[in-house]
């Protein structure tokens, strides 16, 4: 195998410029987290793979090169490298890369370029580039940050949204954060959500403006370096009285998710799908509310679905605001309570608009001061 392809550094800027990859790992592979933006045209499929990998272990690495030359040949290797090419022939800047920048990627590289389209590849691969990411991660712990906080339904997202300097968490983890914030949508694996939120950081050097979270949102963790600095950092808490929360949740949890599963489902599986989203939640939360309440708002959340049906959203209100005053707004006090006592810093207090305000004079502050 020549050993004097093109090869690029494993440089950040490749994710920033958002630089069109190609990941020749095996789907497998591919699925438990990729660079941002790649798409995965394999070398090996996942049984090739596994044939391959036994084939090395027992006899070395001459035989699991034999093998895979007799496995991917023919046919095989000529749709292979014409899915690379077409990639290729589309996205003219691609890169290649695998794991470590190895034997993978090398003969990737090697077949495209016979095939009349050289194209560099990742030095130290997948592995090379992924430490980059995390110590961007791990630096920006480092940065100014304002935490936004704030009782169930206050709109805290939209409020971070408004801002250049915003770190959408439940964004990326597709999922908004409580036990009804599910999406339709799969989840990221840790990895990817690990590498959308470095990708995000890559252009905000500066102060940070990051929505109030647990460490798990959903199914991923924040890092345990930026979560334990979001722990640390001041706080702009949103108040707002219990019939504005009640619209907004009714506009997050009813109709934008009623949207969500109809344009991916369709109408009609959509809407058993949410029916079913939000009738799991609750279930969910069991242990929390007790048989007899959990009962309770299990009834009036049927009756919900029934009157929604027939037009009358707000119908939900009856469900979703003694969810709010007993259970998650007791919750909320707790934990504010306890940060309270911890020392944890407040900037500001106040209605959603004088908090998005206080957020931008804090923003202000920060770059005057050159942070």
């Amino acid at each position: 195998m020549p050993d004097d392809m093109p090869t690029l550094a494993a440089d950040t800027a490749l994710v920033a410029d958002e630089r069109p990859m190609i990941d020749v790992r095996a789907p497998v592979e591919f699925a438990q987290g990729a660079l941002p933006g790649a798409v995965n045209l394999p070398l090996l499929n996942d049984d090739e793979r596994h044939q391959i990998g036994i084939a090395y272990k027992q006899k070395g690495q001459a035989a699991a090169i034999a093998l895979g030359e007799t496995l991917v040949s023919g046919s095989v290797k000529a749709a292979r490298v014409a899915a690379w090419r077409n990639y290729v022939e589309q996205h003219p800047e691609a890169i290649l890369y695998c794991f470590r920048g190895g034997l993978r990627s090398q003969i990737a590289q090697q077949w495209l370029a016979e095939a009349g389209a050289l194209r560099p590849r990742i030095d130290g691969g997948w592995k090379a580039l992924r430490h980059h990411l995390n110590a961007r991660v791990d630096g920006a712990a480092q940065q100014p940050m304002m935490i936004i906080s704030g009782l169930t339904g206050c709109a805290k997202t939209v409020l971070i949204n408004q801002l250049e300097e915003s770190v959408d968490l439940e964004g990326m983890a597709r999922h908004k954060g409580s036990a009804f914030g599910r999406s339709p949508e799969p989840p990221p694996a840790q990895i990817d959500f690990e590498h959308a939120l470095a990708k995000r950081l890559l252009g905000l050097p500066g102060p940070l403006v990051i929505e109030d979270e647990s460490r798990q949102i959903g199914s991923v963790n924040v890092p345990v370096t930026f979560w334990q600095a979001m722990e640390k950092a001041p706080r702009i808490r949103v108040e707002m009285p219990l019939d504005w929360r009640l619209a907004q949740l009714i506009q997050d949890y009813i109709i934008e998710l009623e949207q969500a599963y109809t344009q991916r489902l369709g109408e009609e599986e959509g809407w058993q799908r949410m029916q079913q989203q939000l009738g799991n939640a609750l279930v969910r939360l069991k242990k929390r509310l007790g048989d007899a309440r959990l009962k309770r708002l299990q009834r009036m959340q049927a009756l919900a679905f029934a009157a929604h049906e027939q037009g009358d959203r707000q119908a939900h209100e009856a469900w979703l605001a003694p969810l709010l005053t007993e259970y998650y707004d007791p919750l909320y006090r707790y934990h504010l309570q306890r940060q309270q006592e911890a020392g944890a810093l407040e900037y500001h207090v106040g209605d959603w608009e004088s908090c998005l305000a206080a957020t931008r004079q804090w923003l202000a502050e920060q770059q005057a001061s050159g942070r």
